[in-house]
């Protein structure tokens, strides 16, 4: 009898293959994500990360049964182009979103795009065409704000449903903001209703409530026609101004700052428990919460790095990363201070935990390191590169700052376009970059910077060069 005859309970091959490809997509075994992507939270911010000044307990407890990375990095210091590299898997500057979206004369300024191109390699689009329920639930930003009305709804790149803020298309909520003193709530950023369809005002602090709201149901959905899913829960907070609740009020930028902390950690809270306390999804789901750059000076704490968002610095894109996943995880309570990965890691790495095929043709900046995850180890072998954002050669009363960085190794070199006026650190020894070492290496000041500037050069330009900012117009004075 031949291997591939049928007798006896054998299958043709062509049957086997077939059941092969299937396997991926209809296996009850492929995890659940949920990607929680803060705004504008520093490092230090989560009370395990070592915060004194306030408390996150629901995170905590998230961190107490899961990973906590010390050395994840994000791929942007600013907003847009942070949020691009997590969804592409992809270096923001390909697609020339390399700062925040802003109006359309302002974007062109800076040679940026108006929005996200929507054939992307979004990794909601590719778990959606594998079976997967989407969701995106949060602040947006890759398109649709200000004077861009013309931008793709946020379902154009992957998501089976979407409720946004007031930077995207689509559904959203719109804030009220309301302070001690005040008897009725006062609104912002109103002119966002004309953007996609469908607006609801309500209290700015407890917006990040309404996206959790949006987001239990969608699961429970999932979880009843027994589709795994994937869900983008994006808040607006921690980024200013801060709003907290009325009677939550406390004094100064940072205690401002802290209240929403803890408040949006509130909110987090009841997430948490629908996926905790079910047992399918306790043992099937993987759970990721990390920030899109690093704090606003004199808000947020970068820890015992420098620099603060907009900043090439560690402070402004290392990010604190929480992975939670009883079921999936091979390590609980463990904190991680050796695997160095990226955002544009995560991509490829999903891809590959899910049994997700990656789309044709595409070419991933990111590596698929699932056992970095899980918590086996296995940091990125190529080295990581940052372009500041164009309109970000000054801030926070910094002047002239890097234009380019580079991390290889336990080395983070950082210099202007042409590679001159070089900062090297050893990490290792220096992780709050205090002591430039260019002088004493200058050979691997010039090894580092030949490759850097090769990245930045092969990457579409944006205006960082020769940005300069135009000067608001004066008011006229009434005669």
């Amino acid at each position: 009898m031949k291997p591939n005859s049928t007798r006896h309970g054998l299958f043709p091959p062509a049957f086997l293959f077939l059941l092969a490809l299937a396997l991926p997509v209809c296996s009850k075994e492929r995890p659940n994500i949920v990607l929680f992507f803060i705004d504008d939270m520093g490092w230090g911010d989560f009370s395990c990360f070592g915060n004194k000044d306030a408390s996150t307990p629901e995170i905590d407890r998230m961190a107490a049964e899961g990973i906590r990375f010390e050395q994840f990095y994000v791929n942007s210091p600013i907003c847009s182009s942070s949020r691009t590299a997590i969804s592409t898997g992809q270096y923001p500057q390909r697609w020339k979103i390399t700062s925040y979206l802003s109006n359309r004369d302002h974007n062109n300024q800076r040679g940026m795009a108006q929005w996200l191109d929507p054939k992307a390699p979004m990794l909601a689009r590719s778990l959606r065409q594998a079976g997967y329920a989407t969701g995106h639930f949060g602040k947006w930003h890759m398109g649709g704000q200000r004077n861009v009305a013309d931008a793709p709804p946020i379902t154009d790149y992957g998501f089976d449903a979407s409720l946004t803020n007031f930077e995207g298309m689509g559904p959203k909520l719109l804030p009220l903001v309301l302070k001690p003193g005040q008897k009725e709530p006062g609104r912002i950023w109103g002119d966002a209703e004309r953007l996609g369809e469908g607006s609801r005002w309500m209290l700015r602090s407890k917006i990040t409530g309404g996206f959790v709201d949006e987001a239990i149901p969608f699961i429970r959905k999932a979880r009843a026609e027994k589709k795994p899913f994937y869900i983008n829960l994006w808040p607006d907070d921690v980024h200013s101004p801060f709003w907290p609740p009325v009677d939550k009020w406390a004094d100064g930028k940072r205690g401002l700052y802290h209240s929403v902390l803890q408040e949006m950690d509130r909110q987090f809270g009841k997430l948490f428990e629908v996926i905790r306390t079910d047992p399918v999804l306790r043992e099937n789901t993987l759970v990721l919460i990390c920030s899109d750059n690093g704090p606003e000076r004199g808000a947020g704490s970068a820890g015992p790095f420098r620099g603060f968002k907009t900043h090439l610095y560690e402070g402004g894109v290392r990010s604190s990363l929480i992975a939670w996943g009883p079921g999936i995880l091979k390590k609980k309570n463990h904190v991680d201070r050796e695997t160095v990965f990226t955002a544009i890691d995560l991509v490829p790495t999903l891809l590959e935990l899910t049994g997700t095929a990656a789309p044709k043709g595409i070419k991933y900046d990111g590596e698929a390191l699932p056992g970095a995850v899980l918590g086996e180890g296995g940091s990125r072998k190529a080295p990581i590169f940052f372009r500041r954002p164009p309109d970000r050669d000054a801030f926070y009363g910094d002047n002239d700052l890097p234009d380019l960085a580079i991390r290889e190794g336990n080395w983070k070199l950082l210099c202007e376009y042409d590679g001159s006026e070089p900062e090297l650190y050893d990490l290792s020894s220096d992780r709050g970059e205090r002591e430039s070492l260019a002088e004493k290496h200058p050979g691997i000041v010039a090894r580092m910077a030949k490759k850097l500037i090769a990245w930045h050069q092969s990457m579409p330009p944006d205006n960082g060069a020769d940005f300069v900012r135009k000067p608001k117009a004066k008011k006229r004075k009434r005669g």
